[in-house]
């Protein structure tokens, strides 16, 4: 067993969509400011996961500085990376996120969002929590100015050599 960290912020700006977990939140006022969708919760698994596989991060495998991401649907992203970690003989077996954010509040969408996340990767919806707190009115995300998750992920596979 290995377990990774992952952890991502991105800006809320007017003209965007809000896409957590692979879930859209039409109701958002603001959405999230990036190369790709910028679905910061997404973002923060496959670095959860890519760290577990010792794999680099997010950057190393999509930069922003390729046009081949620009607007990418992020959960193609992790789909990519789970046919990757598959390669090495991995297997995601269990991911623990946070979603920090003021507005629109997620608890309403927690479910849905842990239910898309899981179908992808291919687990029981009970081996993927999605929790969801705020920054009290304080620093970015407490301002409304920007989003940020957490994520650890435990993989299995063959043993150490």
């Amino acid at each position: 067993m290995t377990v990774g960290f992952g952890f991502d912020t991105h800006r809320l700006v007017a003209g965007r969509p809000l896409i957590l977990g692979g879930v859209r939140f039409e109701e958002a006022e603001l959405g999230l400011d990036g190369h790709s969708d910028a679905d910061v919760l997404t973002h923060a698994v496959i670095d959860a996961i890519l760290g577990a596989a010792g794999l680099g991060d997010i950057g190393d495998h999509f930069p922003d500085t390729d046009s081949a991401y620009k607007d990418a649907d992020s959960i193609g992203l992790l789909e990519r990376v789970l046919q990757d970690i598959g390669a090495e003989g991995l297997r995601v077996v269990h991911v623990d996120t946070t979603v920090a954010m003021e507005r629109p509040k997620i608890g309403p969408r927690k479910r849905e969002i842990r239910e898309r996340l899981a179908a992808v990767m291919g687990l029981d919806p009970r081996h993927v929590n999605v929790k969801a707190t705020t920054g009290e009115r304080m620093g970015f995300v407490g301002r409304g100015e920007g989003v940020a998750a957490y994520a650890v992920a435990t993989l299995a596979g063959p043993p150490s050599a």
